[in-house]
């Protein structure tokens, strides 16, 4: 089947596409073979008075043929097809008017009922199902009724418009019912493969999650067990210095372990970012805030800091959420500017729990608060009692 410029479709609509394109060059080879006939019987005998016979056939066999062209180049067609339409409809209209005091026999049917059908099926091309159907049972009506009025009423002319009718019916019907039917088909065909590439991206993204998962806790397992090693064999100053710094490289590795964004970058961001990233975390943990905001104008801070601040942050709403169920849950952003300085706090009125009493392998607090604060070069608080809890997490700009 050769291609339009427009066949090639997305992932949903590729079917769907294909038989609209078949549909454009079916409909274009029937039309072609009706309008022949409608066309040479015009030019052997024609009803017309002379004054008008001219200007109708070229008024409706003009845009016939331009649709025809374009359901073959697969542009335009369907504005062409809504345009022969209404022209075809307005020709038959007027056509008692156009072949008036022009006798005809029951039995000569003239040029124009041969396109009947064309338009019929035009409007498969052109309108919605609704109106498909309208125009598909208006159109031969329209015919028998434009018929009885050029003969007259003769009494002669009803049995044969009304198997014209019938016969224009039937096969608009056919046609009707094969678009739609096709058109259906495919739009399940495309529900069904954009389905199944939805389901096949879902589990690839899944495995290469696990996978990555595995790769970082190897890596994890041997950039803690290097600073390990490193700490008890430092003896000088600087391997103590140097074993620090692995050390809290592998405390931050070990804080975002748990995260799949990583930390950000050195570029600076606004200092809303951090409110924003709070906000969206609490929608993930299924518990939406607002978060209180007294930022200045101009505040900008490095990306790996807004970025820990607000993932220490999340995982203090998610303690609250998890230990005191949320009761009272507030969470605050506060920011100065020159030197730049950001505080956030979150706190609840829950029941309240003692930090010293924390078993050593939670790091919820250890690793995801404080460490993960720490590496950035700030501080993080955490105050609780029987009044609630209060984590409060504070970075400065080194002067």
């Amino acid at each position: 089947m050769p291609r339009s410029p427009q066949s090639v479709a997305r992932v949903g609509a590729f079917t769907r596409t294909r038989v609209e394109r078949i549909l454009a060059l079916v409909i274009a080879v029937g039309c072609a073979v009706l309008g022949a006939q409608g066309f040479l019987t015009a030019l052997n005998t024609s009803p017309e008075r002379p004054e008008w016979r001219l200007t109708v056939q070229l008024v409706v066999f003009i845009p016939l043929g331009l649709m025809l062209l374009a359901c073959v180049v697969g542009r335009f067609h369907r504005l062409l097809a809504a345009v022969f339409v209404m022209i075809y409809t307005v020709a038959l209209v007027t056509w008692p008017i156009t072949a008036a005091g022009i006798p005809s026999a029951p039995d000569a049917e003239p040029w124009i009922f041969f396109l009947l059908n064309v338009a019929t099926v035009a409007t498969v091309l052109a309108f919605p199902l609704v109106w498909q159907v309208i125009c598909t049972l208006l159109i031969p009506l329209m015919w028998g009724v434009v018929r009885l009025v050029q003969s007259g009423f003769d009494p002669r002319f009803a049995a044969p418009v009304a198997l014209d009718v019938s016969f224009a019916l039937i096969l608009g019907g056919i046609l009707l019912a094969l678009g739609w039917m096709l058109r259906s088909v495919a739009a399940n065909v495309d529900t069904a493969r954009a389905e199944a590439v939805a389901s096949y991206a879902a589990a690839a993204a899944a495995d290469a999650t696990e996978q990555e998962r595995v790769a970082v806790g190897a890596l994890m397992h041997d950039s803690v067990l290097a600073a390990l090693i490193a700490v008890e064999r430092a003896h000088t100053q600087r391997e103590r210095t140097l074993a620090i710094g692995m050390a809290r490289e592998a405390l931050t590795r070990l804080a975002n372990a748990e995260r799949d964004a990583g930390m950000g970058s050195e570029a600076p961001v606004d200092a809303e970012t951090i409110a924003r990233e709070i906000e969206a975390s609490a929608v993930e943990l299924g518990y939406p805030l607002h978060v209180e905001r007294t930022v200045p104008d101009g505040v900008r801070l490095p990306g790996v800091v807004a970025r820990a601040l607000a993932l220490a942050a999340a995982q203090a709403i998610a303690n609250a959420i998890q230990h005191a169920d949320a009761a009272g849950l507030r969470v605050s952003l506060r920011c100065e500017n020159d030197p730049v300085q950001v505080a956030v706090q979150v706190r609840d009125t829950g029941p309240g729990f003692d930090p010293d009493t924390v078993a050593a392998d939670r790091l919820g607090i250890r690793a995801s608060i404080h460490a993960r604060v720490a590496a950035v070069g700030g501080r993080a608080n955490v105050l609780s009692g029987e009044g609630g809890t209060r984590v409060m997490l504070e970075w400065a700009e080194a002067v």
